[in-house]
C-alpha cells in the first residue's frame, strides 16, 4: 500500500462559501417552480437552476488547482473522487426512491441502477436521467468529468499562456455555436443534449480547468470581487424580461441560455474570489460560518428535491401569501439541518474511511490543497 499525500480542503475559502450559494440558488428555483413564487423574489431566482453550471465550472478550477503538478496517480484520483461523491449519492438514492414509493410512483431498477453506476445523463430518457435522485443527474457529469480530468490535465498543463486563451476562446465559441446548432432536436431531446449530456457540459468544465491552471500558475483577474458578483446579479436580473417575453419551450428562451452561457460570468465571479484570498483579502465568503455552510452544500444539493417532493406529497401545495412563505422557510430549515447531519454522519466519514482504505494519508505539505471540491 503506497503512501500517497491527502488533500486538504479551503485553502481558498470565499470558493468553499460562494458553494453554498450556488446550491442555494438551485434550492430556491426549486421552491419558486414547485411551490410556488414570492413576489419581488422569486423573479431573480427562477433560473436558479444555473448553479448547476457554476459547480461545473468550480469542479474544473479546484482540480487543476489542486493536481497540477502534485504527481498524484490516476487511480489515486479516481479513487479520492470515488469516496467524495459515491456514498452521499446512495444514500441519497435510497432515500429518494423510498420517497418515491411512499407516493406510489416507484422507480424502475434500471434507472437505480443508472444512477449509482453513474451512467445515467448519457440516456436521452427522463425517466433514466432523472432516476432514483433527479438531482443526482449532475454527478453522471461529474464522474465523467474526473475520468477525462488527468488526460485533460496531461494536455494542458506544460502550455503556454496563449494555449490556454485559445482554448479558453474555443470553449466560449463552442457554446455559442452548438446552442443554435441544436435548436432543430425535438424538445425533449435537446433540452437533454444541452443541460444533461456530459459531452457537452464537458465545455464548462474545460473553461474551468484553464482558469485553474491560469490562477496556479501567478495569473490574478483585474476584475474585483464585488464587481464580479453584480455581474452574476446582473445576468440573472435581465433574465427577467427574457422571461417576459419568450416561452421556455422555445429554444432561445432563457431557461437554456441561463445555464449553457454562465459558464463564463461564473468563471469571472470565482477567479475574483480566488484572487481576493491569494492576495490575503478578508470576505464575507471565507469566513468560519460560510465554510460551515459550503461543507453542508453537497448534501443540501443532493437531498433538498427529495424533502421537498415529500413535503407536497403530504401537504400539498400552499396557497398564495403567506403560507407559500411559510412553507419556503419550513423546507429551507430542515432541508438544511438534515443536510448537516447527512454531512458529519454519512458524507464525511464515509469520505475518510475509503480513502484511508485505498492509502496511507503522508504530510499534507506534499501536495497543493483542495478547495472542498465536489
Amino acid at each position: 500500500m503506497s503512501s500517497i499525500p491527502a488533500a486538504g480542503r479551503d485553502r481558498l475559502p470565499s470558493l468553499t462559501g460562494l458553494r453554498f450559494w450556488a446550491a442555494a440558488l438551485v434550492v430556491l428555483y426549486h421552491l419558486s417552480r414547485q411551490v410556488g413564487p414570492v413576489p419581488g423574489f422569486s423573479e431573480a431566482v427562477w433560473y436558479g437552476r444555473s448553479g448547476v453550471t457554476f459547480f461545473f465550472v468550480l469542479s474544473g478550477v479546484v482540480l487543476a488547482w489542486t493536481y497540477d503538478g502534485a504527481g498524484v496517480p490516476t487511480r489515486v484520483f479516481l479513487w479520492r473522487r470515488f469516496a467524495r461523491i459515491w456514498p452521499l449519492l446512495a444514500v441519497s438514492t435510497a432515500l429518494s426512491v423510498a420517497v418515491w414509493a411512499a407516493m406510489d410512483r416507484p422507480v424502475s431498477a434500471e434507472a437505480v441502477a443508472a444512477t449509482l453506476l453513474l451512467v445515467h445523463a448519457w440516456f436521452p430518457v427522463p425517466v433514466i436521467f432523472k432516476g432514483g435522485n433527479p438531482a443526482a443527474w449532475s454527478l453522471c457529469d461529474e464522474a465523467f468529468f474526473y475520468v477525462a480530468f488527468p488526460a485533460l490535465l496531461a494536455l494542458l498543463a506544460g502550455r503556454r499562456t496563449r494555449v490556454w486563451i485559445r482554448t479558453a476562446a474555443a470553449v466560449v465559441c463552442g457554446v455559442l455555436v452548438l446552442w443554435p446548432a441544436l435548436s432543430g432536436l425535438p424538445p425533449t431531446t435537446r433540452n437533454w443534449a444541452l443541460d444533461y449530456l456530459p459531452l457537452t457540459r464537458f465545455l464548462h468544465f474545460v473553461l474551468g480547468v484553464v482558469a485553474g491552471l491560469a490562477l496556479k500558475r501567478g495569473w490574478r483577474p483585474s476584475l474585483p470581487l464585488p464587481a464580479a458578483g453584480a455581474l452574476v446579479a446582473g445576468w440573472h436580473l435581465i433574465l427577467i424580461p427574457w422571461s417576459n417575453a419568450v416561452p421556455d419551450a422555445l429554444w432561445y428562451s432563457p431557461y437554456t441560455a441561463s445555464q449553457w452561457l454562465s459558464a463564463p460570468i461564473f468563471a469571472a465571479l470565482i477567479c475574483a474570489a480566488a484572487r481576493a484570498d491569494l492576495e490575503g483579502r478578508r470576505t464575507r465568503l471565507g469566513g468560519a460560518r460560510m465554510l460551515r455552510l459550503g461543507h453542508w452544500s453537497f448534501a443540501w444539493y443532493l437531498t433538498h428535491e427529495i424533502l421537498l417532493r415529500a413535503a407536497l406529497f403530504h401537504w400539498g401545495k400552499p396557497a398564495p401569501g403567506g403560507p407559500t412563505v411559510l412553507f419556503w422557510a419550513g423546507v429551507l430549515t430542515v432541508s438544511l439541518t438534515v443536510a448537516a447531519v447527512a454531512y458529519h454522519w454519512v458524507e464525511h466519514p464515509a469520505e475518510r474511511w475509503l480513502r484511508r482504505r485505498f492509502v496511507r494519508p503522508a504530510a499534507p505539505a506534499r501536495v497543493p490543497a483542495a478547495l472542498g471540491e465536489r
